[in-house]
């Protein structure tokens, strides 16, 4: 049966289909879907854990309980779930284990572009890499085959454009699952790494990567595809579906399996062609370890433009067809195609690669181009910005009046950095905020330093970190930015959020409690509703004038949400407004510079737009004229 599925859907329907029974994960773009597809299925545990070791571990334990289990997260959170990850590789597992780590070509939402495939050879952890969803489906069900086949985690590395993009998928049903074990296994040579069980181990893992690579050279996970001897291009991942398209009579050996290579069929491949070029997105993965096996790739007329081996596609960043083109016509390898009206063959005959002296196949010739000519368009600037309504807002206009240095992290509160709030001066990584502020604090910083940092985050990587401010005393101020749910990534529920993924009700994690349970004086930790701009701001400067740490909770639910959204009432400005700005500097979508101008400053009046606006207020409250009605003025109009 064939269902169009995108990647993520499609790797939730595989593990499903193979047979696990435990699906563990923290929500990060592009990987997030996955579990929330896979939590529906009949007979599964699936959960949102606090960060991505805690899931990990989570898999870790059922795989090693001998069920089938796996763990899901975005590329930076395999940084989070390290120390478990290579644990794993050495203990290996009991049932087999998966971990989905989704890279971010191109930072669409993220801090930083690694490429994980190294990761999984620094572990010794066999790497898949998906092309497409059918691929996502198949590689998912082959991956926990190879785990149990020889011991192993096995790490499946999806990327943006293949978690997010469907394509037609043929799915199977569920396979028969391993029973329950009887007992837990009690294998303490295996599984219990101290010094010298784990130095017993370490050889273990390297012999298992040989077998892999022997694994490798037949897998139906690599395959050579022949379709002529002139070009051959090895390519792996959504760079296959490109290679297909931008040289469509080219000979393809599309790796599945990028972790270990198959060096033997590598090799064979590249003998039966004139000339080889490896197309991969991102760092040159495959093609150092090509060139370090003594082939010879072609070589663009000129070096690339930064050190290093990728010598024809670029670097960083995804790659489209475009992109592939462009770089293929750079390296003499493909003709610039012409404009609409006109058809370009290779060298004018018919035959070849386009300015390469290297037909597409044996007596073939080459595709046309015909390319529709261009036109600039011209878009509109869309600057980032937070939502109307977002609850986060009111504290950066109070931080960014105060005048305090802001450190932050990642999620939607990260956007406090944009103006006119200009209220962020740094965000580096999950739960750093806290963290950066004490460094800054105990390096002597005469300022004095805000950390913000949300709820989800908090649970995620921000207790330790408090913990360490209150134990060490710095001077820091901590804003815990509770808006009720995991916004960023969509509305995933957390432990502050009395529901698990699964929908089922749970402790609602109350966070004062927990900062107050770690030993914060009375007086040093407060919730404040976050659209109260007074509160917030009087609570701040009382702060800031006495030393010691402190936390400000601020609560109010994501505007986003289906209550929030319930609860809409736009405001209205009155003809007491006469252009002061002072409202323009909250940042707020809905409030719009006006054509009409005051009389006496000249300065554009302000309008509100009834469609975006939500009646959070902030506005009203900062409104020095009080021109802009409330919430309850409004509904008596």
């Amino acid at each position: 049966m064939k269902r169009l599925l995108s990647g993520n859907e499609a790797i939730a329907r595989a593990a499903w289909e193979a047979g696990a029974v435990v699906g563990a994960g923290y929500p990060g773009t592009p990987s997030t879907e996955i579990l929330e597809e896979f939590a529906p299925y009949p007979d599964v545990y699936a959960e949102w854990s606090p960060n991505e070791k805690v899931a990990l571990d989570v898999a870790i334990g059922s795989a090693i309980a001998g069920r089938r289990a796996f763990a899901t997260m975005k590329h930076v959170g395999l940084n989070v779930a390290m120390d478990s990850f290579w644990s794993v590789s050495m203990t290996g597992v009991e049932a087999g284990l998966v971990v989905v780590s989704a890279d971010d070509p191109s930072l669409h939402s993220s801090q930083n572009e690694q490429d994980n495939r190294f990761i999984a050879r620094w572990a010794r952890v066999p790497c898949l890499d998906p092309a497409d969803s059918q691929d996502s489906h198949d590689f998912m069900v082959a991956a926990f085959d190879l785990s149990e086949r020889f011991d192993t985690p096995v790490l499946l590395r999806p990327t943006t454009r293949v978690c997010h993009t469907s394509s037609p998928v043929e799915v199977g049903e569920i396979r028969n699952r391993r029973p329950v074990p009887d007992t837990y296994v009690r294998n303490l040579a295996k599984y219990d790494m101290a010094p010298a069980n784990a130095r017993a181990r370490r050889p273990v893992i390297e012999h298992r990567v040989e077998a892999l690579a022997d694994y490798a050279e037949t897998s139906p996970l690599n395959r050579a595809e022949m379709r002529g001897t002139r070009l051959g291009i090895i390519t792996s991942g959504v760079a296959y579906a490109y290679a297909r398209e931008v040289f469509p009579d080219a000979s393809t050996l599309k790796l599945g399996m990028v972790y270990p290579l198959p060096r033997k069929l590598i090799a064979d491949f590249a003998a039966q062609v004139d000339t080889v070029i490896v197309l991969e997105e991102l760092d040159p993965f495959v093609e150092d370890q090509v060139r370090l096996m003594g082939i010879r790739l072609h070589e663009p007329p000129t070096p690339p433009t930064y050190p290093h081996t990728k010598s024809i596609f670029p670097l960083m960043g995804e790659l489209d067809p475009a992109v592939v083109r462009r770089s293929a016509v750079a390296a003499g390898l493909l003709e610039a195609p012409a404009l609409i009206g006109a058809a370009t063959t290779a060298n004018g005959s018919g035959n070849g690669v386009a300015g390469s002296g290297i037909p597409y196949a044996a007596g073939g010739t080459s595709p046309s181009f015909r390319t529709l000519p261009l036109t600039p368009v011209e878009v509109a600037p869309r600057p980032p910005v937070l939502c109307p309504g977002c609850p986060h807002r009111s504290s950066f206009y109070v931080l960014h009046k105060l005048g305090v240095t802001v450190n932050g992290d990642i999620g939607c509160y990260t956007l406090g950095m944009a103006k006119p709030l200009d209220a962020l001066h740094t965000a580096g990584c999950m739960g750093a905020s806290i963290a950066v502020a004490h460094g800054g604090a105990v390096a002597g910083d005469p300022g004095r330093h805000v950390a913000v940092i949300g709820d989800s985050t908090f649970f995620h990587s921000g207790i330790p970190a408090l913990l360490n401010v209150l134990y060490n005393r710095s001077n820091v101020v901590t804003i815990i930015m509770d808006n009720r749910i995991t916004g960023m990534t969509g509305h995933q529920e957390n432990p502050g959020t009395g529901h698990t993924l699964q929908r089922q009700e749970t402790v609602e994690v109350d966070i004062e409690g927990v900062v107050r349970s770690l030993g914060f004086p009375q007086d040093k930790v407060r919730t404040i509703k976050s659209y109260d701009v007074k509160a917030l701001e009087k609570q701040l400067k009382t702060w800031l004038k006495e030393d010691g740490p402190a936390v400000l909770i601020t609560q109010e639910e994501c505007a986003l949400l289906p209550t929030a959204k319930a609860t809409y009432l736009p405001l209205a400005v009155t003809d007491a407004c006469n252009g002061c700005t002072i409202c323009f500097r909250i940042g707020c979508p809905a409030i719009l510079q006006s054509d009409e101008l005051d009389e006496r400053t000249q300065r554009p009046l302000a309008l509100i737009d009834q469609v975006m606006c939500t009646g959070c207020e902030i506005c009203a409250q900062v409104c020095p004229r009080d021109a802009i009605l409330f919430r309850e003025q409004v509904a008596h109009v």
